[in-house]
């Protein structure tokens, strides 16, 4: 009989402490659940939303995120009403008065020009690179299979370079300069008429592409030109991380 009892005794005991071990766990759980709320509700709180449609035209800039790269970009400038949304895109066009360099009056229709004297904006363009090769390195591994051998002076003091007929590029030419500033643009010529020749100027920015397009004829200023498109191009990273 002493050993039963002595057995006994020792099995409540056991049972005893894993009940107390039971009813310890319980308020720890519950302590452990509420800072698990808590900390969810703090983050839902603090967490930024973006609004999910169009913001207003007269918004400040908002921050668009294209390719992992970040734009502060005035929603006046924005040209389609879908993209004037912050957050992630895939591409976002714009627009800029020239040579002011600010966003145009969403109201006003851009006139019908026939001259490059009366066109008063340039057109921006940033889309995801989606792994195309650098500006740099098309120069250097793409341009030089299309292009002809002739050199000839471009306004500005500029040398310009036409892409051979048949090619990916027939009808247009590179026009750089020669000296250290590395400024070059790929353009098409004046047409019959009213058709402008545009050239096209092209930055990457991590895994982003901003082109930007403008008449051929702004090329008898080219360092007023390119002073004021990378001006352009700093004030859309403006505090973009």
């Amino acid at each position: 009989m002493a050993t039963a009892s002595s057995f006994h005794q020792r099995h409540i005991s056991h049972s005893d402490r894993r009940a107390a071990r039971h009813l310890l766990a319980v308020p720890a759980g519950v302590f452990a659940g509420v800072i698990i709320l808590a900390a969810c509700y703090i983050a839902y709180v603090l967490w930024p939303r973006w609004p999910s449609g169009p913001v207003a035209l007269d918004a400040p800039s908002i921050p668009v995120t294209v390719a992992g790269v970040t734009f502060n970009i005035p929603p006046a400038a924005i040209r389609q009403s879908v993209q004037r949304k912050p957050g992630m895109q895939q591409r976002v066009d714009l627009a800029y008065l020239w040579p002011s360099l600010t966003p145009p009056d969403p109201s006003a229709r851009p006139a019908p020009v026939s001259s490059s004297n009366m066109v008063d904006r340039v057109f921006v363009t940033i889309a995801a690179s989606d792994g195309a090769l650098p500006p740099a390195e098309r120069v250097k591994t793409i341009y030089p299979r299309y292009l002809d051998t002739r050199l000839t002076a471009a306004p500005g003091g500029l040398t310009s370079r036409p892409f051979r007929d048949g090619t990916p590029y027939q009808g247009e030419e590179l026009n750089y300069d020669s000296g250290a500033s590395g400024f070059l643009v790929r353009c098409t010529r004046n047409g019959a008429g009213s058709t402008l020749g545009m050239c096209l100027y092209d930055r990457r920015i991590g895994a982003a592409d901003v082109t930007i397009r403008f008449p051929r004829d702004w090329l008898d200023d080219w360092q007023g030109v390119a002073n004021r498109l990378d001006r352009l191009i700093t004030s859309l990273r403006a505090n973009g991380g």
